[in-house]
């Protein structure tokens, strides 16, 4: 699909598919390192697709221009929107950060815009794991 398409979908849909394709490349990510079982996977994960991580990740990759204008644009409106839920234990200000995330993961991944999708997420992992 093409990136005007995909900016046609609502913020809540972008982070719908953006939290399964972050998760999903993360957990692939996880499970190729040594010696590594789901169980350790799991908890190996945990820190990248946490709110707290996607959090840091966000805020940090706006403060330091990685994004460009558009991307941060959409991770903000993203941010920006009215959630209806949030689970208990997660911090309002960091799971809206995260949303932005998870929005922008699902724009560049419904935009078939698979290099910046891969620049991205890999620039979130060097994030959080730099801060972990």
């Amino acid at each position: 699909m093409d990136r005007t398409k995909a900016k046609q979908y609502n913020v809540t849909s972008l982070a719908y598919i953006g939290d399964a394709v972050y998760e999903l490349r993360i957990r692939e990510m996880v499970l190729n390192s040594p010696n590594m079982d789901a169980g350790r996977a799991h908890h190996g994960a945990v820190r990248y697709v946490s709110s707290n991580g996607q959090s840091l990740a966000a805020r940090t990759m706006c403060e330091t221009g990685f994004l460009t204008e558009e991307e941060e644009r959409l991770l903000k409106r993203g941010r920006n929107h009215r959630a209806t839920s949030r689970p208990a234990n997660a911090d309002p200000k960091k799971y809206k950060w995260a949303t932005g995330f998870e929005s922008l993961i699902g724009f560049l991944h419904l935009a078939e815009d698979y290099d910046r999708l891969d620049a991205v997420i890999n620039e979130a992992v060097r994030i959080i794991r730099e801060h972990h």
